[in-house]
């Protein structure tokens, strides 16, 4: 209970710090904070109080609006400014944010595509992909193939937004008539474009102006994330 206590005044100590180096009026902080995160004053006065330490998500997000490194904000390690690249995790990994498949269906068409201080959950990857790269967590089993590569629901999928799409890539697609993303292997034969799914219990699609493709898989694995 005390470790706690301590904890949550580091971090609030932290918090107030990195708030002044900001030049942001210690009376005004907390609804300037809670503008900028799209939360409650409430909330971020227990932050500011020591009263509660915000999730990863949100670390991530008043990491980024004050100009600081995660690292530093959380745990007091690492150097404070952000612009200097200091990371918690060992060297060569990033982490990206899982994302719901109606976020990313919608990728291309938000000015933000999802608000990153909502999400809680960032899994990290060695691969190196674009900043824009987000997961999704596997719904079904229309990639679930009974021999060969198998994608089964509940795998993490890394799908990088900038990788160019091409015949035999698995791919994340949105149709015109749908707001949720559908995850299919491309297939181009004969002039054609097509979705085919790994499992063969499910039919391949043509697809022409009615399908936008949003991103390529580059990786897929198992992760508990709790």
């Amino acid at each position: 209970m005390v470790d706690d206590i301590q904890q949550r005044n580091a971090f609030s100590a932290r918090l107030h710090e990195a708030c002044r180096k900001q030049s942001l009026d210690h009376h005004g902080r907390g609804v300037i904070l809670a503008r900028a995160l799209g939360v409650t004053p409430r909330a971020v006065g227990k932050w500011l109080n020591g009263e509660a330490i915000p999730r990863h998500g949100k670390i991530q997000a008043l990491a980024t609006f004050l100009n600081v490194t995660p690292e530093w904000l959380q745990l007091g390690s690492g150097e404070w400014d952000n612009n200097v690249k200091t990371v918690a995790q060992p060297q060569g990994y990033s982490s990206f944010p899982l994302i719901s498949w109606v976020s990313a269906g919608l990728w291309s068409e938000a000015i933000e595509p999802w608000s990153r201080a909502e999400i809680d959950r960032w899994p990290s990857t060695t691969r190196n992909v674009s900043e824009n790269s987000f997961w999704l967590e596997v719904k079904g089993d229309s990639m679930t193939a009974p021999v060969g590569l198998s994608i089964p629901e509940g795998m993490m999928i890394l799908v990088d937004p900038e990788v160019a799409a091409s015949s035999g890539k698995l791919v994340i697609a949105r149709l015109t008539d749908a707001n949720e993303a559908t995850f299919k292997k491309y297939i181009e034969d004969g002039g054609r474009k097509y979705l085919k799914p790994l499992n063969p219990e499910y039919k391949m699609q043509e697809i022409s102006n009615n399908c936008r493709i949003i991103g390529v898989v580059v990786e897929a694995k198992w992760e508990n994330l709790g």
